[in-house]
């Protein structure tokens, strides 16, 4: 697929986690492969006009970060147009505008989701930022308010005729935060509503069969995954091998996750400084351990680890801990493993809930309210 003047290598894109995508985490998704498209973390507009120091770190990038959208949030248009210009020095290929998120303090100010209840206005915003780049703008949005203002095909088709070039579409309204189930019937809506432009489905893929059923049931050209690159940083390779091959391939052995732990590890020390990185890595850390088998040690000890020697020694301590549970390859024994996957979703593949993890939850970060 494309967007805008780009040639992606897949059709799979990272979803912007406040707190959590940052450059570590794409940069370490992006080793893994199959990934096509990645957006950071939304990032004030205003506070990106100011240079204020944790937009810019936000915002930052490097040369195997490619191809990125930054995403934006507000709702002053000159401020939305300005920030959107310094986007495109900065080298992004793209700017993502958000109006999807729920929480208070972006709703607040006008942005996120209270942009999908003014449809006029936010068509002016857009096409002021549109007209002072080069680079594609595209949008993120909810389905709507609430289930009595379902008003992401209309603002779709407003955008697209304003000229933006692509569509992100999270199958939740605002009012339903991240609880429910995501409404495939909502994202087909938004795909019928425009004329060429390409619709992005985002909500609950947590497996690639779910991103395949996504695909099937919606229409969409894309599939964008959030909580689910968490819980298996795998699943752009694996999502990308089902749908070319239609083979599944398995799921990353204990090494292999400890090695790409250890590698994500590194980049925060590197991206933040030892201090500074290890702490903030004790909210990362637990979410490869949720696929680790037993795993209590290790979180035990994590959480309290404050430099690259405290990670090694509790990675260390926990590798002796969890022998006894694993058989000679370092895997765990059957009756220790995480839940399995349900077996027969490939033979039914029209059967949504059989795609379902365990409930993955919203990790925690600085918006977590709505």
């Amino acid at each position: 697929m494309r967007i805008g003047p780009y040639q992606l290598s897949s059709n799979l894109f990272l979803s912007p986690l406040a707190g959590y995508t940052n450059l570590p985490m794409r940069l370490t998704v992006r080793e893994l492969g199959g990934l096509g498209w990645a957006t950071t973390d939304l990032v004030n507009a205003r506070s990106l006009i100011e240079r204020n120091r944790v937009a810019l770190q936000l915002v930052a990038s490097s040369p195997e970060d490619r191809p990125l959208a930054i995403q934006l949030f507000g709702s002053v248009p000159e401020e939305m147009r300005d920030a959107a210009v310094i986007c495109q020095e900065l080298g992004a290929q793209s700017v993502d505008i958000n109006m999807g998120c729920p929480v208070k303090k972006v709703v607040n100010i006008g942005g996120g989701s209270a942009m999908m209840t003014e449809l006029g206005k936010t068509a002016s915003l857009v096409r002021g930022m549109i007209a002072a780049v080069k680079i594609p703008v595209t949008a993120k949005m909810r389905l709507g308010w609430d289930d009595d203002n379902l008003t992401a095909p209309d603002l779709a088709r407003v955008l697209e005729d304003v000229g933006v070039a692509a569509i992100f579409v999270h199958g939740r309204t605002r009012a339903q935060g991240f609880s429910g189930t995501v409404n495939l019937a909502g994202i087909r809506s938004v795909v019928e509503a425009v004329k060429s432009i390409p619709v992005i489905g985002n909500g609950d893929v947590t497996t690639p069969a779910a991103a395949q059923h996504m695909f099937a049931e919606t229409g969409c050209t894309g599939v964008s995954i959030g909580r689910g690159a968490f819980y298996d940083p795998w699943i752009f390779r694996r999502t990308e091998h089902l749908l070319r091959t239609g083979e599944l391939l398995p799921e990353a052995t204990f090494a292999e996750r400890i090695r790409v732990l250890r590698g994500h590890f590194e980049r925060y020390i590197e991206f933040y400084g030892e201090d500074h990185g290890a702490r903030l890595f004790r909210k990362v850390a637990p979410w490869y351990a949720k696929r680790f088998g037993p795993s209590k040690l290790f979180k035990q000890r994590i959480v309290s680890i404050a430099s690259r020697a405290d990670f090694e020694a509790a990675l260390a301590e926990y590798i002796t801990w969890r022998a006894p549970f694993c058989d000679e390859h370092g895997e765990s024994l059957p009756k220790y493993s995480p839940a399995p996957m349900v077996a027969s979703f490939m033979r039914d593949p029209a059967d949504a809930a059989v795609f379902a993890r365990e409930s993955i939850p919203v990790p925690k970060g600085p918006v977590d309210t709505w």
